[in-house]
């Protein structure tokens, strides 16, 4: 089993009110707040000194944290807390990744992401009648961030924090166990970034997924200067998702529009493992410069399996599957974190990579 391939790191033991807490309060943690509804993950604590860009910036641990309660993730928000944990601006977020390393991802037999943010994505959350992505006691998760600090204040001993709206087992609600997904232009690579070439340009991935079911929402991460992410089945044609970013003046992204697909009349868009679906972000660079790390394409949302189907686990002998265990525990090379995918030693079958 790949729990123990994951050598009991920051393995913790309940307490006798819910809480996780951990003893050592310069690591990560993850506890229950049943009075707000939550389940929170606090990374490990990291000084975020002034006018620093994340590649100059020591970052938080990676940490593997063991969930404390059975139930259901409805939605979720990243913050950096200060010390006292009060919120901070939300442009020292890079990005976020929650990762299960038990389960395969829908599009590649990598770790299945239970979910990504940037500063940009916000507060997300699902009508928690409807849906829930379930997680079991005693389950594992791999928390990683990226964070950075461009503003002129300085933050010491600054946590990032992911707080996620939590229904306990034994409820008649949700109606659908839903599960994330995740399909990006970088794919199978390590690294999410890649080079902005100067002026107009475009990437795509496509790939076939392992399981039918339902995208019953879904939405975009980019970099500055993206100028439009779409998700269409490349079978058909059909354009499932398109959205151009909310951005400043100076072509600093705030904001990608989220997506739910859903109704009165219909439950998602039904994905066949029979198509090919293809992600593709476009970018406009007007600096007249390649700009390392400037480019990023993911989408990824909510997917609800066909009636009797079961989330796929993760078969740890797969290669790939090896390779980005590698990677986002950070123990290879390249960029210092990874959202999807791995570095691919030969061309896989059904997958394939477009620039």
């Amino acid at each position: 089993m790949i729990n123990r391939l994951l050598l009991g790191l920051l393995l913790l033991a309940r307490s006798s009110d819910g809480a996780l807490p951990m003893p050592d309060a310069a690591a990560a943690r993850i506890f229950r707040d049943a009075a707000a509804g939550m389940l929170v993950i606090d990374l490990a604590p990291t000084d975020l000194p002034a006018n620093t860009p994340h590649h100059m910036i020591a970052q938080p641990p990676v940490a593997t944290l063991e969930i404390p309660e059975t139930g259901f993730i409805y939605g979720f928000r990243v913050q950096v807390v200060d010390s006292a944990g009060h919120p901070l601006p939300d442009e020292l977020i890079h990005h976020f990744n929650l990762i299960d390393p038990d389960h395969r991802e829908l599009f590649l037999p990598i770790s299945r992401r239970l979910l990504a943010a940037g500063h940009e994505t916000g507060a997300i959350r699902l009508p928690r009648l409807l849906f829930g992505l379930p997680l079991k006691r005693g389950e594992h998760v791999v928390a990683s961030a990226m964070v950075e600090n461009l503003t002129s204040a300085s933050y010491p001993q600054a946590r990032v924090r992911l707080a996620m709206n939590f229904t306990p087992t034994g409820r008649p609600w949700p109606l659908f166990s839903a599960s994330p997904w995740q399909m990006d232009v970088a794919f199978p690579v390590g690294d999410k970034s890649f080079t902005l070439p100067p002026g107009r340009s475009s990437r795509s991935y496509e790939g076939n997924p392992i399981v039918p079911g339902k995208i019953v929402g879904l939405g975009g991460h980019m970099h500055d200067y993206g100028r439009l992410i779409e998700f269409a089945d490349a079978t058909t044609g059909e354009v499932i998702y398109r959205a151009a970013p909310v951005a400043d003046a100076g072509g600093h992204i705030e904001s990608v529009p989220v997506a739910f697909l859903y109704g009165w009349t219909r439950l998602g868009v039904h994905v066949v493992p029979e198509h090919r679906y293809r992600v593709t972000v476009s970018y406009d660079n007007p600096t007249g410069q390649p700009i390392p790390d400037g480019g990023m394409g993911v989408v990824g949302g909510l997917f609800v399996p066909d009636r009797g189907v079961t989330w796929p686990a993760a078969e740890p002998r797969d290669s790939l599957y090896h390779q980005d265990y590698l990677h986002y525990m950070r123990l290879a090379g390249g960029h210092e974190m990874n959202m999807a995918g791995t570095v691919m030693p030969m061309k896989m079958a059904g997958h394939e990579h477009h620039r």
